[in-house]
């Protein structure tokens, strides 16, 4: 379903601690937009009984039913966008606006 690199789980376990938040899990939403890109949403919460429930790289990650389709074969990646700065990013082939990476 989603995957998440070894570099993106470093990063929540970091920030789940900052936060304390290592006793919740990760939650993952998408918002399809009328041109056919997708928002995201990355932050952590408590599961229900409705979710999807898996790990990741020893992370539980968790979503609602309804973005399975919208996230099924993503990847969760934290990377450096500009010198200096990191953040995570989803690379999604369900997504209009993804640009497989290319390698460097």
């Amino acid at each position: 379903m989603i995957k998440l690199t070894a570099a993106a789980a470093e990063q929540v376990r970091n920030s789940a601690e900052q936060v304390d938040a290592k006793t919740l899990s990760l939650r993952i939403a998408a918002r399809k937009k009328p041109d056919g890109s997708m928002d995201y949403g990355i932050g952590f919460d408590e599961s229900n009984d409705e979710d999807m429930v898996f790990n990741c790289e020893g992370i539980e990650v968790v979503m609602a039913p309804e973005y399975g389709p919208l996230l099924s074969g993503a990847t969760i990646d934290f990377v450096e966008i500009e010198p200096g700065e990191h953040r995570l990013i989803v690379m999604n082939p369900n997504d209009a606006s993804f640009v497989p990476p290319k390698e460097v």
